[in-house]
C-alpha cells in the first residue's frame, strides 16, 4: 500500500534514489528540491507543483504525472514516455527539457512557455492544440506526430517536416516558416 500525502509543502528536500517510491501526493507543492538521484517506481501526483527542482537524468519510468506543473525547473535527459498514461497532464515554464523524450506521449493540450526543448523527441506525440510559448526547439525531433492547431509562433529554430508531421490549422510565425521548409533547401529571406 502506497503512502498518501494531501495539501504539504516540501522545500529544498534532496531525495534519494529510491526514497520517494511508493507514495502518493495531491495537492502538493515542491520547492527547490531535487529529484536526479530519484528511480521513481509507483510515485503519483495529483494537481502538484514543482518550483526551481531538479530532475535532470532521473528515471520517471513509473510516474502517474495528473495535472502537474513544473516551473522553473531542471529537466535535461528525461524519459517521459514511460510514465502512466492515465489522465496524463502536465505544463511547463520557464524548465530546460533539452534531450528529455516524450515518445508517442498524448500531450494534448500541453503548455511550454518559455523552455528550452533542444533535441526533445516528439516522435509520434499527440501534441493536439499545444502551446510552444517563446521555445527553442533547436533539433527537436517531430516525426510522425500530431500537432494539429498547436501554437509554434513564438517559438524559434524549429524544423518540422509537414508531410511527415500532421500539422492542420497548426499555427507558425513568418519568421519561423522557414523550418517548415528547411528540407526543400529554399532560402527564406
Amino acid at each position: 500500500m502506497s503512502e498518501y500525502n494531501l495539501d504539504l509543502q516540501y522545500n529544498n528536500v534532496t531525495y534519494g534514489e529510491q526514497e520517494i517510491n511508493h507514495k502518493e501526493f495531491e495537492a502538493c507543492v515542491f520547492n527547490n528540491c531535487d529529484f536526479s538521484q530519484c528511480n521513481f517506481i509507483a510515485v503519483t501526483f495529483i494537481d502538484c507543483t514543482f518550483n526551481n527542482c531538479n530532475f535532470d537524468t532521473s528515471k520517471i519510468n513509473h510516474v502517474a504525472l495528473r495535472t502537474v506543473y513544473f516551473n522553473g525547473c531542471k529537466m535535461k535527459d528525461v524519459n517521459f514516455s514511460m510514465c502512466d498514461k492515465l489522465i496524463f497532464e502536465i505544463h511547463f515554464k520557464e524548465c530546460n527539457l533539452d534531450f528529455s523524450k516524450f515518445y508517442t506521449l498524448k500531450l494534448k493540450g500541453t503548455t511550454f512557455m518559455d523552455c528550452s526543448l533542444v533535441a526533445v523527441d516528439f516522435m509520434s506525440t499527440d501534441l493536439t492544440e499545444a502551446i510552444f510559448d517563446n521555445c527553442d526547439l533547436y533539433r527537436a525531433e517531430f516525426e510522425k506526430a500530431i500537432a494539429n492547431k498547436a501554437d509554434f509562433r513564438t517559438s524559434y529554430n524549429y524544423t518540422i517536416d509537414p508531410q511527415k508531421t500532421k500539422l492542420k490549422k497548426a499555427q507558425f510565425s513568418i519568421s519561423g516558416i522557414k523550418g517548415l521548409l528547411s528540407k526543400h533547401d529554399i532560402i527564406v529571406e
